[in-house]
């Protein structure tokens, strides 16, 4: 049994090196590159996204900054596609919660936590697309609505994007778009290393726009997660 436990430490090692692997800039870097690697910072918030649990036989994802540090966590213990999946922080407080209404098919409401505290009114809300699981239709990506409160207490629209995705068989990709600016919010694309090779399936970016938390944008790529079957 131990050296099960050792063995599978080692390997989520092994693994995690791999899904980290990013370009580097030294003080011998070019300035050019130096320029790039500030630009990309002020573009937003880039988060690596590895669709697998550090629990032993669990089922989830755990999501890295762009530091290598653990900020978001899933663990569903064995139980995927779950009507009840909770995002926590490293620590594994409650971050959201989410759940699949029961008796309303293919839509799913997300909790904020406070503290120790579910909060009582849903942060957003989010219905399947029509006709099903995402698929593109006479050449357009079909798109799954959202709505949720700001913290400024306005009521928001955004729009989950399949990309092309579900239909490609790669259900993990998607954009998440303002319904009221057009303007892309969110994007999860497959990883690919600075010498240009794409990572694992497993093994996603996820790019966050500045102004826009991080944590609801977590809560809508896990509804798009469980739609698609791949959380």
């Amino acid at each position: 049994d131990t050296l099960a436990r050792r063995q599978k430490k080692n390997f989520v090692q092994a693994e995690m090196a791999r899904v980290h692997s990013s370009p580097s800039f030294s003080s011998s870097s070019s300035p050019a590159a130096a320029a790039a690697a500030c630009a990309g910072e002020r573009r937003g918030k880039v988060f690596t996204l590895w669709l697998k649990s550090l629990v032993l036989n669990g089922r989830g994802c755990t999501v890295y900054d762009s530091d290598g540090h653990i900020v978001y966590r899933v663990d569903n213990y064995g139980s995927k596609c779950s009507d009840n999946v909770c995002l926590m922080d490293l620590r594994g407080n409650i971050v959201v919660n989410i759940h699949k209404k029961k008796l309303a098919f293919g839509k799913w409401e997300g909790y904020k936590w406070t503290g120790r505290k579910q909060e009582a009114s849903a942060w957003f809300k989010v219905a399947r697309p029509r006709g099903g699981i995402f698929h593109r239709s006479g050449g357009r990506p079909s798109s799954s609505p959202c709505e949720f409160e700001s913290d400024a207490g306005r009521a928001m629209r955004y729009r989950i994007d399949d990309d092309g995705g579900a239909r490609a068989g790669k259900r993990a990709c998607c954009r998440i778009v303002d319904a009221g600016t057009g303007l892309v919010v969110a994007e999860v694309k497959r990883k690919v290393t600075a010498g240009g090779v794409a990572l694992g399936e497993d093994v996603l970016a996820l790019v966050v726009e500045p102004g826009v938390d991080d944590s609801l944008i977590m809560g809508l790529v896990l509804v798009y997660g469980l739609m698609n079957r791949t959380m």
